[in-house]
């Protein structure tokens, strides 16, 4: 870890299968990085460049077993659920095939992105004989809309990472070469951001899925009281001092922030 972004590579031959092992693993490294406030922002990738997260593995019995688990949801959907609601940023980088479970697994993180040339997305289960049982049927809709959301469940059909984007299923598709790039830029640029504005940030949105407009700008006003401090109205005024609120200065203000945000004292 360097930086305050946890680098969590998904490496379990022959092809990333969701078996008990890694999901094990999964849910262990949540439980682990919740609480770990060294930890801003969290990016996945795959140590094998055709697959991502290929699926869940469907002859694991033990696997099977927990899909079927007593309770109102299955671990699955618990396991997933965790990583939708840690504080830290997460970033799914796709750089080959995700189905199933694979795919429920990157829309529970925050931010996706993907490679044009490989990528390529799923949900195979009502061909299986089943539904989407981490989450997917729920998920799905949120990000694509009822109509695109059943097109993808249960037409089964592969779809790359130019329809996922333009579906929104994925933030964007880019050249493969220009993936690992982006997002370590922007996972850098997150994490260089204070903690709590970040996080608070990432509630707020939230928190508007289930609230009416009226009601979610009461709760965003609730946070945004909780980062307005002095230390904050000290950091405004060195972004104007630098050059903020100037037409030469705000020609590049993302870079003006950035650079004061390098600096010991507002960092």
């Amino acid at each position: 870890m360097s930086d305050r972004i946890a680098q969590v590579t998904i490496d379990n031959p022959p092809m990333n299968l969701g078996d008990h092992v890694l999901l094990s693993d999964l849910a262990r490294f949540s439980a682990e990085v919740r609480t770990d406030d060294s930890v801003g922002v969290i990016v996945f990738g795959s140590a094998d460049p055709d697959y991502f997260y290929a699926h869940v593995d469907i002859e694991d019995k033990a696997v099977l077993e927990q899909l079927l688990q007593d309770g109102a949801l299955n671990f699955f959907e618990e396991l997933h659920e965790s990583y939708r609601t840690l504080p830290q940023v997460t970033i799914a980088k796709i750089a080959g095939r995700t189905r199933g479970g694979g795919t429920e697994f990157i829309m529970a993180l925050d931010l996706r992105f993907a490679a044009l040339e490989k990528a390529l997305f799923a949900q195979n289960e009502v061909s299986l004989g089943v539904l989407p049982g981490g989450g997917g049927s729920q998920y799905l809709p949120r990000l694509l809309g009822r109509s695109r959301a059943l097109e993808v469940i249960i037409g089964c059909g592969a779809f790359d990472a130019a329809l996922a984007e333009r579906y929104g299923l994925i933030n964007r598709a880019l050249p493969a070469d220009e993936l690992d790039g982006f997002v370590e830029r922007l996972a850098r640029r997150i994490a260089s951001f204070p903690p709590k504005a970040v996080s608070l940030a990432k509630q707020a949105v939230d928190l508007g899925f289930g609230l009416s407009v009226p009601d979610g700008l009461q709760e965003e006003n609730k946070l945004l009281r909780q980062v307005v401090n002095p230390q904050v109205t000290e950091f405004f005024h060195a972004a104007v001092v630098a050059g903020a609120q100037t037409r030469q200065g705000e020609l590049d203000m993302e870079g003006l922030i950035e650079g004061l945000r390098s600096l010991p004292s507002h960092g």
